[in-house]
């Protein structure tokens, strides 16, 4: 997250890069003083590995994995690379290009840097270039993503400025490995899995994350992300073993996605009228044009997190922080959130602590303060004894919404609202009157 071009928006004037190590074991903050390493050992603690105070300005730091080798780069200075031992406090190499280093990703055996219009490949043994990729697309955010597998390591960019088209390098055989058209809209966002056979993306549209095969380029998953307009996707993040994939954005709202196949079941005949009403609805699509048929067959968030604010820039990791599953989030505000992800069950994530990114000590009590932002989400019910002659709300409602759908089909802005009772009163009751009351049987 590199925040030294949106320094007016973020809400810690010292904040300028906050990213997480490639198996989310440890942050790395940059600040307009040096940087700082964090270890992601505790939720209760956020530990201080290292402080750098030599370096002012830095708007990139990225360490490889849990080693003492690091990458940086100074607002002072931002065409110039430094490679160094923060351990030792050496500087191993140095190198300066032709252009602002907007990216670097680093890997095991390479090093990328990204400018706006090429590509660097750097042997991270020796730190040679290997090859340069020119004349890339413009990409003035700098997007690009390298897969931290040695077996598969590719590496992720724009194809193009107008059109989401994902080009797949290999980095080890130095050739181009797929060109994947994965979006209509330019890309916002694009992340491998550990494995480095799975590539999530994102347009700057923000209502669909797609995860691709790699380097087939075959669609696995399909998700919708939300039903807002003008949705800016800031992050993308696997878990380490490719489960779960989460989305964040300019809103308050993450999105956490479970990547699993549905298992497909033997036909059955409905015997309820709810039954026969989904039946009918599915084998409508059929008729409908393929962007709307998209709606019924695309996948919705297995769990969601309610963040403390929204409109600043942030970066995500799913991680396994002493054996359970969390959701943590690094934001321009100048914090840390740490979110308990339940594996199971899903649904509203937990806050479980938040820190500064600083690493000052946080106030007491001052996480509790969210309100409705950290309560687990709960199941609605309903009572309706004593109710008898009056509307019950005892029926379930689902609410679709196409949001800019891609190419001139005419159905922008579709609302398909579908209402419909579970179980009427007349399948119990022996008045007239009694059969108008909707109701819940209770489980």
């Amino acid at each position: 997250m590199n925040l030294a071009s949106q320094s007016g928006e973020t809400g810690c004037s010292q904040l300028l890069f906050a990213n997480f190590n490639q198996d989310n074991t440890s942050l790395a903050v940059g600040t307009k003083s040096g940087y700082k390493f964090f270890s992601l050992s505790s939720v209760d603690k956020l530990e201080q590995i290292y402080e750098c105070t030599d370096t002012e300005d830095v708007c990139i730091v990225e360490r490889l994995f849990s080693s003492s080798l690091v990458a940086i780069v100074s607002l002072k200075a931002p065409r110039k690379l430094k490679v160094c031992h923060f351990k030792k406090g050496t500087e191993i190499c140095n190198y300066s290009y032709s252009n602002t280093i907007l990216a670097v990703k680093l890997n095991r055996q390479r090093l990328i840097v990204c400018l706006e219009e090429s590509l660097y490949i750097h042997n991270i043994r020796d730190m040679k270039v290997l090859h340069t990729i020119r004349e890339t697309p413009p990409n003035p955010s700098g997007l690009c993503a390298l897969s931290i597998s040695n077996d598969n390591c590719y590496l992720a960019y724009p194809g193009s400025a107008t059109i989401g088209e994902v080009q797949v390098f290999d980095t080890v055989n130095l050739r181009a490995a797929n060109m994947i058209p994965a979006h209509d809209s330019p890309l916002a966002a694009v992340v491998f899995d550990a494995s480095g056979t799975k590539l999530a993306t994102a347009s700057e549209k923000g209502t669909v994350i797609r995860v691709f095969s790699i380097p087939e380029g075959q669609k696995l998953f399909e998700f919708r992300r939300g039903v807002k307009r003008c949705v800016s996707i800031c992050s993308l993040a696997f878990s380490m073993e490719g489960l779960y994939l989460s989305a964040s954005s300019n809103t308050e709202t993450v999105h956490i996605f479970k990547l699993e196949t549905q298992k497909e079941k033997p036909t059955e005949e409905p015997t309820t009228w709810g039954g026969y009403f989904g039946k009918v609805l599915m084998a409508s699509t059929t008729y409908l044009p393929s962007q709307v048929t998209e709606m019924f067959t695309q996948g919705r968030a297995f769990a969601t997190v309610r963040l403390p604010f929204s409109g600043h820039k942030n970066i995500c990791a799913l991680a396994l922080i002493q054996k359970i599953p969390r959701l943590l989030v690094a934001a321009a505000d100048g914090y840390l959130y740490l979110y308990n992800l339940d594996p199971q069950e899903g649904g509203e994530c937990t806050l479980m602590k938040q820190h500064r990114l600083d690493g000052s000590a946080e106030p007491p009590n001052e996480i509790l303060e969210q309100g409705s932002h950290d309560r687990p989400l709960t199941a609605q019910t309903y009572n309706t004894a004593g109710m008898k002659g009056t509307h019950t709300p005892g029926r379930q409602q689902f609410l679709l919404y196409n949001d800019g759908l891609p190419g001139n089909s005419g159905f922008r802005g579709i609302y398909i609202y579908i209402t419909f009772t579970k179980v009427w009163n007349r399948l119990y009751c022996s008045n007239d009157q009694e059969r108008l009351v909707p109701t819940v049987p209770n489980k």
